[in-house]
């Protein structure tokens, strides 16, 4: 409340007024009202018990009225602002005048005790999580079966909720992510990508309608792994970056730009919290992975360790080999890369390992079950 409270002075006094407190506080004023209420309610019960030497605590009404009320949907929406709160709060923070709104108008409040804005945010998620055990605790502690019958219901669906609740937050996560990569990975056409292929002008807006950046748009697609890596050419080392997906494997070249996000004339472009490190600072400095070839579907990557005792050029180390075949098992590319330690190494080789392995059983188990026709009726 006191970085919301705070804010909202700011902006009455002509600061900061292109903030949207929606988009970084969500419903935060109706949660805490709504909490405090259950709390007040709740111990109120308590207090009536011990007033009146050891009445009955008729805990029904008031988880009647609070679990199947506006309590749980209020955190509800809470939660699934959240995602979007951190990836707004982690742009904002690289402004001068918001961090001095942070550091020097909020940070310094005593009341705060060192917590910081992020850590703050995702209380209200850390409380939802604990009330199935204030709930299960109740539970234990009732003697009236019917009692015991409703509050056990009432821990069930609120369970139940919230393991809904994350599955909600995992695809707004992750439908954030692939949005953010759909405008760092640029896709460079063909003729553009490969000399040896020639396009008359006439033609090339036709092609360009069948642009391969959609292929990012799938909201089931996963990404596994990502990292820089260094790629073998025949006279240099080439940074590269790698987005290991749950279908195929993507590999780019990092384009580095001297102009950042966020100056005078961009605006401020929003990094998502939830991409790597590297990812991010590339973002930040205006950088972004320029495609190098086409992806490689896991059924058609073969992966090979190089022994360091075979490798001769630019005196490599931690190198594994990928290949691509196409569907006649002829090999269209070859990629020689370099990871940084052993270690590094073993990792990309095991991810990429596990994924072509779970991607194997996922498509031979939809195979069983197209060709899983009913058995013949003997009339037939």
């Amino acid at each position: 409340k006191i970085f919301m409270n705070t804010l909202k002075y700011l902006q009455s006094n002509e600061f900061l007024l292109d903030v949207d407190l929606w988009r970084l506080f969500a419903n935060l004023e109706e949660l805490n009202k709504i909490s405090l209420s259950f709390v007040e309610n709740f111990f109120e019960i308590v207090k009536e018990h011990v007033s009146k030497s050891g009445s009955p605590m008729d805990f029904i009404s008031i988880l009647r009225k609070f679990f199947q009320g506006d309590l749980y949907q209020t955190h509800q929406i809470y939660c699934l602002n959240y995602t979007s709160a951190v990836f707004y709060l982690e742009n904002l923070r690289q402004r001068e005048d918001f961090g001095i709104y942070l550091k020097q108008w909020c940070e310094q409040n005593e009341q705060c005790k060192r917590l910081h804005l992020p850590e703050l945010l995702v209380a209200p998620l850390h409380r939802l999580t604990r009330y199935p055990l204030l709930l299960n605790n109740i539970w234990k502690r009732s003697t009236d079966e019917t009692e015991k019958g409703f509050i056990w219901s009432v821990k069930e669906k609120v369970e139940k909720s919230i393991r809904d609740l994350e599955g909600k937050v995992k695809w707004l996560d992750n439908f954030q992510k692939f949005r953010q990569l759909h405008e760092v990975i640029i896709w460079p056409q063909v003729w553009d990508r490969d000399k040896r292929f020639f396009v008359p002008e006439c033609l090339k807006q036709s092609l360009r309608e069948n642009s391969s950046e959609n292929i990012l748009s799938s909201a089931s697609r996963l990404l596994l792994h990502e990292g820089k890596l260094t790629l073998a050419e025949n006279t240099r080392l080439l940074d590269v970056y790698l987005f290991l997906f749950d279908d195929f494997l993507l590999i780019t070249k990092i384009k580095r730009n001297k102009k950042k996000y966020g100056g005078s004339d961009t605006g401020l472009i929003p990094v998502c919290p939830s991409l790597a490190p590297e990812l991010q600072s590339l973002v930040r400095e205006g950088g972004c992975c320029v495609v190098l070839d086409q992806p490689i579907p896991l059924d058609r990557l073969i992966l090979k360790n190089v022994d360091t005792i075979h490798i001769t050029v630019f005196s490599q180390r931690n190198t594994f080999l990928i290949q691509h075949e196409n569907r006649y098992q002829q090999c269209i590319a070859i990629f020689l890369l370099q990871a940084q330690t052993e270690t590094a190494k073993k990792t990309w080789m095991s991810q990429i390992e596990t994924a072509i392995s779970n991607y194997t059983k996922q498509h031979e188990t939809k195979k069983s079950t197209l060709f899983c026709f009913p058995a013949e009726s003997s009339e037939i």
